[in-house]
């Protein structure tokens, strides 16, 4: 199925005003002057999975999509970050804990909503320090058994821990 995105009408390298041609199995923008054409970039998220007795730890997100629904820490990679690196970052953002990264647990693809990320990389990660509070894009932070999770946001977060 062809796609057509619109947001670009001007060419970002000579300002020419662009066409929208079938190339590369897709409507892609594309300069008729300087030849460019625009390939979306896939979003990518990263998130941990940290375990403490039996439980997982989890966020109550405060946007939406899914505001008030649990889910792993994660966030979007910046560009140039490594992606464990990332999951960590999110991680401490969220909850004030400091993790360390161990191995990734899967990749989950497609994107669930507009603003969303098309991949999300879950990692395992161990428990290193820090106190534990919600903060940035979540209004609370708890450790969960696995036999009595709350509702939870995200296919990623599902996957993951219903295969725990």
């Amino acid at each position: 199925m062809l796609m057509v995105h619109t947001e670009f009408k001007f060419c970002p390298r000579c300002g020419s005003a662009v066409l929208y041609e079938e190339k590369y199995g897709k409507v892609r923008p594309v300069c008729p002057r300087c030849g460019w054409i625009h390939f979306i970039d896939p979003k990518v998220a990263a998130a941990v999975l940290v375990e403490k007795e039996g439980c997982v730890l989890l966020v109550r997100r405060v946007n939406e999509p899914f505001r008030g629904l649990w889910t792993l820490p994660a966030g979007f990679v910046n560009g140039g970050e490594d992606p464990a690196e990332a999951a960590a970052r999110e991680c401490l953002e969220e909850t004030g804990l400091h993790v360390r990264v161990t191995r990734v647990l899967d990749v989950v693809a497609g994107r669930e909503h507009p603003r969303g990320a098309d991949f999300v990389i879950v990692y395992h990660a161990e428990l290193l320090g820090g106190e534990l509070r919600p903060d940035d894009d979540a209004d609370a932070a708890e450790w969960f058994p696995l036999s009595a999770l709350p509702p939870l946001a995200f296919r990623a977060t599902q996957k993951v821990l219903s295969g725990r």
